[in-house]
């Protein structure tokens, strides 16, 4: 049955997922979703599964205030193995813009990087950083990027030395803020 998504349209899909309330079904039958969709050749397009990503995980991430459950967490990972370009556009682009805290989504985005995500969408999580004014909400979430030790394209390297001089000013008294800096030093000391 689920060989209907590929078939639909955008606004057809987003009708479809509020007629199943995916949103707010319980997290094993996400669980069991996320599976189906694995399996689904062709894969889903680009587009499908942006609009997937946001409405099976976006409210549920945004509004955790605890680690996520252990089925909320192989659903994510699960979707992201296969679609993880539009989950990075959709679900980490979101958890970076937030504005506050945002504790839990930062370790859950975190993990993310630092285990499921392939290199590509390291960068692209990064870039996502670099659009962004640098708050103590997204050092870790740089830490974690420069944690696996990738090899950044020369402009996307000279951006991240860029802003993390430009804002340096604003940090001055930030622990993390040094961490980075400690990390990009050693980690890309031939490029620096």
């Amino acid at each position: 049955e689920l060989h209907v998504l590929n078939n639909c349209s955008p606004s057809q899909l987003e009708g479809l997922c509020s007629f199943l309330q995916l949103s707010t079904c319980p997290e094993p039958l996400l669980v069991r979703f996320c599976s189906w969709l694995l399996a689904l050749t062709p894969n889903l397009s680009y587009t499908s599964a942006a609009i997937l990503a946001e409405r099976l995980f976006l409210q549920r991430v945004l509004s955790l205030t605890q680690p996520p459950s252990r089925h909320l967490m192989v659903a994510l990972t699960s979707f992201c193995s296969k679609y993880s370009q539009p989950f990075c556009h959709v679900l980490v682009a979101a958890v970076l813009r937030e504005p506050g805290e945002g504790a839990e989504q930062t370790k859950l985005v975190c993990e993310l990087v630092e285990e499921y995500l392939e290199p590509d969408c390291v960068q692209l999580v990064l870039r996502q950083i670099l659009e962004l004014s640098l708050s103590e909400k997204l050092l870790p979430v740089m830490q974690a990027v420069l944690g696996r030790q990738e090899v950044l394209p020369p402009e996307l390297f000279d951006l991240l030395v860029l802003t993390l001089c430009q804002q340096a000013p604003a940090f001055t008294a930030s622990l993390n803020y040094a961490k980075l800096v400690m990390a990009v030093l050693t980690t890309y000391q031939s490029q620096v």
